[in-house]
């Protein structure tokens, strides 16, 4: 059975440009989907029918023996053909992703990121954000975990997105991926030297606030390194306040807007 499954899901997988494609088109782990194909590893029940529900087929057809699978194949709309045209500004983003290619190499690992809140201005963010590659393109993941001034509850977030490297200059876009009502995006300086210290630019978001204003603000990332204590690391962020010793007095002036007191950060008005 590990064998047909193998063969028959790099079958459905043939219909599509790359094994990426498919694997940022389903939400799933590339390296563990490659034990998939390889056969080292068989999905549990639940990811077995996300794959299903993906290419069209059913959990009892995709286990059959490979050539009755092929024939069933070949005689249905080929799996994908549908979702696999070429959608709008597909080819654009590709492109833009070979372009980044080998460019963000030594960027990958682990940041502090501080900016000051969008929601209370004068508080500052302490989060977790971690830059990875998959071979083909380069990917982000930031986690907040805060408490609010006089508040007694936690406040989680967690921001997942695609980082590109076009001339000379950072771009991570992103969205907020448990409550999905946000795209926030963060343009930064590199450093071009061999070890990488700090990088600092702007960010642009929207408050949480029930306004829901856009807002930008300065914003610095403290490099961690590439292997670390993530629950250690978490138990570092939250929110402090403007001349807080947690953080370093250098970060703490970086992201200033001002030399004055007030908003540390630009807020949009409507019209």
């Amino acid at each position: 059975m590990s064998k047909d499954f193998s063969q028959n899901l790099r079958l459905l997988c043939s219909f599509y440009r790359s094994i990426a494609e498919v694997c940022r088109r389903m939400g799933v782990n590339r390296a563990q989907f490659n034990k998939y194909l390889s056969g080292d590893t068989q999905p549990s029940r639940y990811t077995l029918t996300k794959i299903c529900d993906f290419f069209g087929v059913e959990a009892h057809e995709i286990l059959m023996p490979h050539e009755q699978f092929a024939q069933i194949v070949r005689v249905r709309t080929a799996p994908g053909t549908a979702a696999a045209q070429p959608q709008p500004y597909s080819a654009d983003i590709e492109r833009l992703m070979r372009e980044s290619r080998g460019h963000a190499d030594k960027y990958l690992g682990y940041y502090f990121e501080y900016h000051y809140s969008m929601t209370f201005q004068d508080h500052i963010i302490r989060s977790l954000l971690r830059i990875e590659s998959d071979g083909d393109g380069y990917y982000f993941q930031r986690f907040e975990r805060m408490r609010y001034p006089n508040r007694e509850e936690w406040y989680k977030s967690r921001y997942k997105g695609m980082l590109f490297f076009l001339s000379e200059r950072i771009f991570l876009i992103g969205y907020e991926a448990l409550t999905r009502n946000e795209i926030a995006q963060t343009i930064l300086y590199p450093t071009y030297k061999s070890r990488v210290s700090y990088l600092s630019g702007l960010k642009l978001g929207v408050s949480a606030s029930d306004r829901r204003d856009p807002v930008c603000t300065k914003v610095v990332l403290e490099s961690l390194g590439r292997n670390i204590s993530i629950r250690s690391a978490l138990k570092l962020c939250g929110v402090f306040g403007p001349d807080s010793g947690e953080i370093n007095r250098n970060i703490r002036e970086s992201i200033r807007a001002t030399a004055s007191e007030g908003p540390q950060s630009f807020f949009a008005t409507p019209l």
